[in-house]
């Protein structure tokens, strides 16, 4: 399928949400049990200090959402960064991804995008979690869970006119799309997020057909031994960028050539800590140079 055979706004259709109420209405704590063991001698821990940091309720279409923010605290017009999960949900390591941009001036906000179908924590493995969970998410939910995040970041005194995205294997897919669907997206970070696959009907699109739709420019960090998104995946990619709107232009791609899938996950085995540190340097600065 073309990028060009496709319209946006089309293929999304809004959903009518309010006959879905949200099944998990509040944050797990520690790590995803599905993730494996996790490893507490790798895994960072940012601290709340000099943050106003912990689990919010967002209104949205059927009841409350629940997420996680971190800001400083005490700070307003921050400019707003959504922070999307993994197939874990928002468990500790998100929420530690939003205290580091906290303590870099943002105001970051996760919300638990699975909240309407099912609970991921409830999972002790990953094929279940894919095939009861994760696959029964419609984009077009997600999509217009995130412009309910963005609403109440407004409300909250953040500056969505300065408004960045950034997301990890399933979030980063979703980065990619929703730089495509919101207008008002000045930049994203997309970490090892999958780039080409089948259409369904909850997953109508995927971000190398919608490159002719982005609104910003999309930093893609991705691993070079990544099983499930080859570099020929990643090659594809960058030649719709290059054909596609001016934000695909400016985007760009960094392979870490000795990284695996997950490379940031610093709970897992999969972590490289090298690759990690430099991805995340080069996310800091491209927001900085976006947002700011």
């Amino acid at each position: 399928m073309s990028s060009h055979d496709l319209n946006v706004g089309s293929v999304l259709p809004p959903l009518d949400l309010t006959r879905r109420g949200f099944i998990v209405t509040s944050l797990v704590s520690g790590f995803a049990a599905s993730a494996g063991a996790a490893n507490t001698q790798t895994a960072i821990q940012t601290s709340t200090e000099g943050l106003t940091a912990g689990e919010v309720k967002i209104p949205a279409a059927g009841g409350q959402m629940p997420a996680y923010r971190a800001a400083p605290a005490g700070q307003h017009n921050l400019p707003v960064v959504l922070v999307i999960q993994e197939i874990f949900g928002v468990h500790e390591h998100i929420k530690d991804v939003c205290r580091r941009l906290a303590k870099a001036s943002y105001l970051a906000i996760a919300p638990e995008l699975f909240a309407r179908q099912g609970d991921p924590s409830a999972y002790q493995d990953i094929p279940s979690l894919i095939r009861e969970l994760v696959s029964q998410v419609p984009d077009a939910q997600v999509m217009q869970d995130l412009d309910a995040t963005v609403a109440w970041a407004a409300s909250q005194g953040g500056n969505t006119s300065r408004l960045g995205i950034t997301g990890f294997c399933w979030g980063g897919r979703i980065t990619w799309l929703y730089a495509a669907h919101n207008p008002g997206v000045k930049a994203g970070v997309a970490w090892y997020g999958r780039l080409q696959g089948e259409s369904s009907a909850l997953q109508p699109h995927h971000p190398i057909d919608v490159v002719d739709r982005l609104h910003a420019p999309v930093l893609g960090l991705y691993g070079g031994q990544d099983t499930g998104i080859p570099l020929e995946s990643v090659a594809a990619m960058q030649t719709a960028l290059a054909s596609g709107s001016p934000a695909a232009q400016a985007s760009r791609f960094v392979v870490y050539q000795d990284a695996p899938h997950a490379f940031h996950a610093d709970y897992r085995s999969s972590y490289r800590k090298q690759a990690a540190e430099d991805g995340w340097k080069q996310c800091l600065a491209w927001f900085d140079a976006h947002l700011n």
